[in-house]
């Protein structure tokens, strides 16, 4: 199992739970290529995924 997360939002007697599941690591190799282009020619500072994908 490459990668595996969940994320469990939990309440008295219910939760909810959202899985992600990788199957290759190369999905996670293409992000952060994808980042690094990104930063190329980028201000020094500080940076989230959000901008790198402009969201």
């Amino acid at each position: 199992m490459i990668g595996d997360h969940k994320v469990v939002f939990a309440g008295e007697g219910e939760r909810i739970e959202l899985t992600h599941v990788a199957e290759d690591r190369a999905t996670f190799a293409h992000g952060a290529v994808r980042a690094g282009l990104w930063l190329v020619g980028q201000a020094p500072g500080r940076y989230a995924m959000t901008d790198v994908l402009g969201l």
